[in-house]
């Protein structure tokens, strides 16, 4: 093909059209690198060419990429790395490195085309000698081109060798047409690779912000922390195994790279309405704690009723339920029983074990009794602290759980007002969604089977499997695995949890991978769920 036919001049317009599209399209910094370099040689018929990239102080080069056809050499990019010292632009004395041709262009923003750098004047070729005498190559023409963004600011530096006549193996000088070309075609690639920067960069500030964001949720509550970072291990444990599984329900799945990080920021965020939690409903430890554990006030009052014990109101204080204390009654057997109450009052308030109707009828019987206070005859306990008290399981009142479980509608509220791109918009959705199920009764929406994705499946399943053997919280204990897997299979079979995903969670052994990670020793009680 003659260059100086209309077909040519056709041909090079739709070729340089397809390249625009090509350096828009890429979306991997490395393999645009090597887009870059690859047609750069190829429109200019180059044996070899070296991509260098201005590091972000401005102080020196990089090198990208090296390529030389002839020698078979091809590093940097997504291939061998490049372990050459960077190509420095000022040295110790802040003076320019004008002998250097690539920091030259970079340093001048000036184009340079050299026939044969043996015969080359104004700067120093020694590298490229030393670089001949080693290999046995003979370098020749040199093109170097500045490549300029949008912002006419230079960010690299194009460097293309021994420019060959086209058909023909022959070096010759890189042509003015051709530098032309260069020359344009460098610009296209700067504008390309600092778009691609700047989206990884705003990508990288996204990343590290949603990752501060769940760490600072977690530094809330010292008894969770980490919570929502294993949540998250968990989560895309799961989906990376759907990824990989090509047999069985979820064979068709298969969760792109955006569709993996949109997961991922969901469970990083799945707790995010938690700041807006007391933290003394999050760490609620003891039943009657509040910014402190008011047991310390019933305490200190049974000691003022031991004290004052011989008084009239006190003398009357009945031993159960209905029961009248007698004059003939010690009071080392007061003594006594007050102390037994006061006992089952603090094994109550630490709210390890269910109460029975035995034991909620002698909290009532002890909250009715009477005491002295400041002259004034008051009931041993307050209608607050019964309540709380009363709490059949657990530390929450119904009130306090209200508030907690408020955290999904704070979480999707909040998470909504982010313009989240495109392809990350279903982020407050899967995390807002990490309490339903599938039967409905979850909350905050008691969605149904159908109206909960696939996604926040994976995240509730997650969640509860961490809550269950957390062994971090001070008011429970971490379950064993069989405990926890048998809390799970029960959860299965009340339309709780995605039976699916639960037979994928238990025959890839995540539940194990996990419990060897992240449990204690003592509560990995067993290994295998298969029989």
């Amino acid at each position: 093909m003659k260059k100086e036919s209309t077909e040519y001049a056709l041909h090079l317009i739709e070729h340089l059209t397809k390249i625009g599209v090509a350096l828009s399209a890429e979306r991997d910094i490395p393999r645009l690198l090597e887009l870059i370099i690859d047609e750069a040689c190829h429109l200019t018929s180059a044996d070899g060419g070296t991509l260098y990239i201005k590091s972000d102080d401005g102080q020196y080069l990089d090198f990208a990429i090296v390529l030389n056809k002839s020698l078979g050499v091809r590093m940097g990019g997504g291939g061998e790395k490049i372990n050459w010292p960077p190509v420095m632009l000022l040295d110790g004395q802040c003076r320019q490195n004008l002998a250097n041709l690539s920091a030259y262009a970079a340093l001048k923003g000036k184009v340079v085309n050299i026939p044969d750098v043996y015969n080359a004047e104004g700067f120093n070729f020694e590298g490229t000698r030393q670089f001949d005498s080693r290999t046995g190559y003979r370098s020749q023409s040199m093109l170097v081109v500045p490549m300029r963004n949008h912002e006419q600011e230079i960010i690299g530096v194009l460097q293309l060798l021994n420019a060959t006549e086209e058909g023909s193996r022959e070096v010759i000088a890189c042509s003015r047409e051709s530098q032309m070309i260069t020359e344009s075609f460098a610009s296209q690639a700067a504008v390309a690779l600092s778009q691609k920067r700047l989206i990884q960069d705003l990508e990288n500030l996204l990343e590290a912000f949603v990752k501060t964001i769940a760490m600072a949720v977690d530094e809330k509550s010292p008894y969770t922390g980490g919570h929502i970072r294993r949540v998250a291990d968990i989560t895309m444990a799961i989906a990376d195994k759907i990824n990989k599984n090509d047999k069985g329900p979820f064979s068709d799945v298969k969760f792109s790279d955006d569709q993996m990080q949109e997961l991922r920021f969901a469970a990083l965020l799945h707790d995010l309405g938690k700041i807006a939690t007391p933290e003394y409903v999050v760490d609620k430890t003891r039943k009657l704690e509040t910014i402190f554990d008011r047991m310390e006030l019933i305490r200190t009052r049974g000691e003022v009723v031991m004290r004052d014990h011989k008084s009239v109101m006190v003398r009357q204080w009945p031993a159960t339920a209905g029961e009248v204390r007698s004059s003939q009654n010690s009071e080392e057997d007061f003594d006594c029983k007050l102390r037994q109450d006061m006992d089952f009052l603090v094994e109550v308030n630490n709210g390890s074990k269910p109460l029975g109707g035995e034991e909620l009828a002698r909290l009532q019987a002890i909250g009715a009794r009477k005491w002295v206070r400041e002259g004034r005859v008051e009931a041993f306990l307050t209608e607050n602290e019964l309540l709380n008290l009363r709490v059949p399981r657990g530390t929450l009142t119904d009130q306090e759980r209200e508030i907690i479980n408020n955290h999904t509608v704070v979480t999707h509220k909040l998470l909504s007002q982010l313009p989240f791109p495109k392809k990350l918009r279903d982020v407050p959705n899967f995390a807002g969604s990490h309490h339903e199920k599938l039967n409905g009764s979850g909350y905050p929406r008691g969605l149904k089977e159908a109206d909960i994705p696939l996604q926040a499946r994976i995240l509730v399943l997650a969640d509860i499997f961490e809550a269950l053997t957390a062994k971090d919280r001070p008011y429970k204990r971490g379950n064993t695995l069989s405990e926890a897997v048998a809390i799970l299979s029960g959860m299965v079979k009340a339309q709780h949890l995605d039976a699916d995903l639960f037979t994928l969670f238990m025959d890839e052994k995540i539940y194990l991978d996990y419990a060897r990670r992240e449990m204690n020793p003592q509560q990995i009680d067993k290994t295998d769920f298969s029989a």
